[in-house]
């Protein structure tokens, strides 16, 4: 609005110049006829108002030309894989035990870029407990997306349950794997489509996973129980009970595969041990990728993936790995003040 008032003032400024100047001009040449002087001061005033339509004007066309030079930049993104592949779908009770296998797995986000993951191989057993750790930018996130195929592969392939996941459509795929990320996800609507977006489950079975996930009580005093509307992400709920909305969300689904993109990074110490507890409880059989922003959360697991510049750096027990002073999980726990408070678990051997 400042701005406007004042562009307006600059303008009226500008035209009481043009007119004074036009008319000092008329003064000191004497030739000039009063039509012609009359006809000067006239185009003199509309003059200054055309030059400020052109300046309104061409602001709001540099503006539209910045929507258009992002929409061509959208169109030449590439398009996703295929969505549906009739000829390779697996069963519906795909993947019935969770294995994951990595076979010299090369990645980049696009053409042109350097690699983030560098030949990744690893072999991940059905119900393996897994915990991804790492620095910032050593590929955890990276790993994530080659599952999903948020990216495709350079070289290598993914594995889950012998189904190499590149011959798989997209919907094939994602619908038989569940994310828990970071940032939880909400959309604007009622609890009941936030946990059950294509409406396939009944009342009871939404009450159930909302009980495992620790939200019965906050259901059963909202007055409209499971038709409570959720704001635009979420912004009527916590950080935490967004959180455990979106765990509700994947009780409910409970695939074989669960992958937990440090999924409670953002949320109290208190709200991290309730997903954790019920995630060991209630996918005890699944196959779980935790990426782990709190190595403590990854304690009891099976086995430890540590990533460093895109590659596998060490793949161990958390025992064996502490074991060895130079191992970067044992650098990473001793960095983290954890290393008394690993030392007194019982630790997976």
């Amino acid at each position: 609005m400042f701005v406007g008032i004042w562009f307006d003032s600059q303008i009226a400024l500008l035209s009481s110049f043009v007119v004074l100047s036009s008319g000092l001009f008329i003064l000191w040449d004497g030739d000039i006829s009063p039509a012609q002087a009359g006809l000067v001061l006239m185009y003199s005033s509309n003059f200054v108002n055309y030059l400020g339509w052109f300046m309104t004007h061409s602001t709001h066309t540099e503006q539209e030309l910045v929507s258009l030079e992002r929409i061509l930049e959208f169109s030449r993104k590439p398009t996703e894989a295929v969505w549906e592949i009739p000829e390779t779908a697996p069963s519906e009770e795909w993947p019935q035990n969770g294995q994951v296998t990595m076979e010299d797995y090369k990645a980049r986000y696009r053409e042109g870029l350097d690699l983030v993951l560098k030949g990744v191989t690893c072999h991940i057993k059905s119900g393996e407990k897994i915990g991804i750790v790492g620095r910032t930018g050593a590929g955890k996130s990276s790993l994530v997306m080659a599952l999903f195929r948020m990216m495709e592969a350079t070289t290598g392939h993914i594995a889950v349950d012998n189904y190499i996941i590149s011959s798989l459509g997209i919907h094939d795929l994602r619908r038989k794997l569940t994310i828990l990320p970071q940032d939880p996800v909400i959309f604007g609507g009622s609890l009941r489509m936030n946990i059950d977006p294509q409406a396939e489950k009944s009342n009871s079975e939404l009450l159930e996973v909302l009980k495992q996930a620790h939200l019965q009580k906050f259901v059963e005093n909202l007055p409209e129980k499971l038709d409570h509307h959720c704001g635009e992400s979420g912004k009527n709920l916590s950080v935490g009970q967004r959180q455990l909305v979106c765990l509700a969300r994947c009780l409910l689904r409970k695939t074989k595969v669960l992958v937990l993109d440090e999924a409670t990074a953002s949320v109290d110490i208190e709200t991290d041990d309730l997903i954790q507890k019920t995630i060991c409880r209630e996918f005890k059989d699944c196959t779980v990728l935790t990426i782990a922003h709190r190595l403590n959360t990854v304690l009891e697991y099976d086995r430890i993936l540590v990533m460093d510049n895109g590659m596998v750096k060490e793949f161990d027990t958390p025992t064996n790995l502490l074991a060895d002073k130079e191992s970067s999980f044992y650098t990473m726990a001793r960095d983290s003040n954890l290393v008394k408070t690993f030392s007194g678990h019982k630790l997976k051997q």
